[in-house]
């Protein structure tokens, strides 16, 4: 029962962000075809900060309202949301219509905002529900949201989408001299998009499955038996009067105990109903929701507006193993925060600081764009690629630990988690949009036409 269970919150958690995972790793080919092209990543981020409206709404009611809203039934509406914006996805992400006189995928972005919000508000319910089940499940809950990144990674490699390749063209063209008419022969290397293994189409259908996988798995999952969620600060007000009770229930054999509630009659069962409750100082608190919100930022802000523009003057396939890859290396993160967990504070702003390190030298690539560093080298591509995985795995693994560190103090520790890595995201968001698409501090290029210095 408990492997199951394993599975069913495996399930459950790969749902929590695979629709938009699904539109990074599909980003190669829909460049190629969306009218926003290079700037379509910097749509899809300010997109998702702005359906945060979601989280924001669930963190206000928990605050302000918190009997008024059952987080069971806002986990079936935004799920259900999922998948039917999923499905609508798959029929009609190449719709375009004009919009201040220049052509944009109205269908595509509108469906994305509503596939954020079913994503950034999983953010602030996903995790206080599996609060109501016993700890060891969690890890399985964070192994399911990396796998939220590697499964449609792998369908994107299976699918091939946005590979290239530089021909060499030649055409006629008609040249006028005075009166005369001559016929000369250009040549010229263009690029040519060789065609995906299988459509967008099924690309965007095996999402909805994915979705609806994530609905099941909570219809069974909210059907668990709910581990006894108070801690012992709920349930008395001191220490001194958990010693009183106990030491009561033993000389009255548990009479007074089991009048209030259906506690054990000894201190030993009373520890084994109640979880571990781990206390933090208000500046530790503080530093672990600052490392959230700084790796969010950069990791769902700031970092993915400019990932075409670090990869792509290396070639859609450096771009291609770069969004795919990266994504891979989530769950790893996962996997190993299970098996290696570090609650040392000093070594995850260790591994903040190495992870921000790689994001520095990805925007310093972006910025050289279209000529970085080692354009013409295979050692370029290589270094790109493996920066870009790293800086994932190692803000993730913080990521992830933050979430296993909160979880052992209280629900509400959770909500504020998903709250903060949301508020950091929209930060990230927000400072990189106007950069890339009014400012245009960021340069795109034909791959195969680029004409950079040796």
């Amino acid at each position: 029962m408990a492997l199951l269970t394993h599975f069913l919150a495996c399930t459950f958690g790969m749902g929590s962000w695979v629709a938009i995972n699904g539109l990074w790793v599909e980003l190669p080919l829909l460049v190629t075809v969306l009218p926003e092209q290079w700037d379509l990543p910097s749509y899809i981020t300010i997109i998702i900060q702005m359906a945060n409206v979601g989280p924001l709404f669930i963190t206000f009611m928990h605050r302000f309202r918190p009997s008024l809203l059952k987080e069971e039934a806002v986990i079936y509406v935004v799920v259900s949301v999922g998948v039917l914006a999923c499905l609508l996805l798959a029929f009609l992400w190449n719709y375009t219509s004009s919009i201040a006189g220049a052509p944009h995928s109205t269908a595509f972005l509108l469906l994305t905002f509503f596939l954020a919000l079913v994503d950034c508000t999983s953010s602030v319910t996903f995790l206080p529900f599996m609060m109501q089940l016993k700890p060891q499940f969690l890890n399985s809950f964070f192994v399911g949201e990396g796998l939220s990144g590697l499964i449609p990674a792998l369908i994107a490699l299976a699918q091939g989408s946005g590979i290239t390749t530089c021909d060499n063209t030649t055409r006629l063209v008609n040249v006028t001299i005075g009166n005369e008419t001559v016929v000369n022969t250009v040549s010229q290397i263009e690029t040519h998009y060789l065609p995906a293994n299988f459509s967008t189409l099924v690309f965007f259908l095996l999402m909805t499955v994915m979705m609806l996988a994530c609905l099941l798995a909570f219809f069974f999952l909210d059907r668990q038996p709910k581990e006894w969620e108070l801690s012992q600060q709920q349930l008395f007000p001191s220490n001194i009067v958990l010693s009183s009770i106990t030491q009561t229930s033993s000389e009255e054999g548990g009479s007074q105990l089991s009048r209030g509630c259906p506690c054990p009659k000894d201190a030993k069962g009373l520890r084994s109903i109640v979880p571990e409750q781990v206390s933090y100082s208000l500046a530790k608190l503080t530093f672990i929701y600052l490392l959230i919100a700084w790796v969010s930022a950069l990791t769902n802000g700031v970092l993915p507006s400019v990932q075409s523009y670090s990869c792509l003057p290396y070639g859609s396939t450096a771009y291609h193993l770069a969004t795919t890859l990266s994504s891979m290396a989530n769950p790893l993160a996962c996997i190993v925060a299970m098996f290696l967990p570090g609650r040392s504070l000093a070594l995850l702003g260790t591994l903040t600081m190495l992870g921000t390190g790689f994001g520095a030298y990805n925007m310093a690539i972006a910025v050289m764009s279209p000529c970085p560093l080692l354009q013409q080298s295979q050692w370029g591509d290589v270094t790109i690629v493996l920066s870009w995985v790293l800086f994932t795995g190692t803000l993730s693994y913080v990521k992830a630990m933050a979430g296993v560190i909160l979880r052992s103090c209280s629900r509400n520790e959770l909500v504020w988690y998903g709250a903060m890595e949301q508020l950091g995201s929209l930060l990230g968001a927000l400072l990189m949009f106007p950069l890339v698409n009014i400012y245009n501090l960021f340069t795109s290029a034909d791959y195969c036409s680029l004409q950079c210095p040796a």
